[in-house]
């Protein structure tokens, strides 16, 4: 598929990796056709509510912001990461904190085209103080506590358990419409159901090496 070779590489090692170069290159296809069908989704339903989140305000006092003050001009999608960081839990998840450290590293980037949020539901104040500990800074934050946006969206279940969804919103001329979820995490899969996989490079580095994932390991919140 190519004419370059590593320095010393057996045949053995080139005719198996070339198999796999295929099936990477198959891989890839079938990314992009799926992401092209993502993007073909029809408008999905409309939001029964323009949800009423509260934030802080720069000053450090709270202030509330409905659904549809999230949306910048010119920028009509908009994504939400739950947060797993309910009033009932003693530490914020690890899991979650880990993915969100990249969202704010990277959140310069993804707001110069879209919009994008963390919500959890504790109270405001507990949230920004996990948020400070972490040195958290870029990525908007958000909190669910007063509203009922987690059960609507599927942040939640039935007693109330915090669920790690991705919601994306779009904003149209008759109002805010959801547009995908991240509903691999409740399909009937055997193992983890990887749902947010695509927005957490931790994962897809593991995959490179030997040692792949591991069945034991996860993020902690000190090391």
């Amino acid at each position: 598929m190519h004419d370059k070779r590593f320095p010393n590489e057996s045949q053995a090692y080139r005719s198996a990796r070339n198999e796999l170069l295929r099936e990477e290159v198959e891989l890839r296809a079938h990314v992009e056709k799926v992401a092209e069908q993502r993007r073909r989704l029809p408008a999905s339903g409309k939001v029964k509510e323009d949800y009423v989140f509260e934030r802080m305000r720069p000053d450090s006092g709270v202030e509330s912001v409905r659904l549809s003050e999230l949306f910048a001009p010119g920028k009509d999608s908009l994504v939400v990461y739950s947060f797993m960081y309910g009033p009932k839990a003693e530490a914020a998840c690890p899991s979650c904190t880990s993915l969100i450290d990249g969202f704010d590293a990277t959140a310069p980037h993804i707001l110069q085209r879209v919009n994008m949020v963390v919500v959890a539901k504790s109270p405001i104040e507990r949230i920004v103080g996990h948020a400070r500990g972490r040195g958290w800074s870029r990525i908007p934050l958000l909190s669910s506590a007063k509203n009922s946006y987690n059960a609507d969206y599927w942040a939640e279940d039935e007693a109330e358990n915090q669920m790690p969804m991705v919601n994306v919103f779009r904003r149209r001329d008759d109002g805010v419409h959801h547009f995908w979820g991240s509903e691999l995490l409740y399909a009937r899969l055997d193992g983890h159901p990887r749902h947010v996989d695509l927005l957490w490079p931790l994962w897809n580095i593991y995959d490179l090496t030997p040692d792949g994932r591991g069945t034991d390991w996860y993020p902690k919140l000190s090391y």
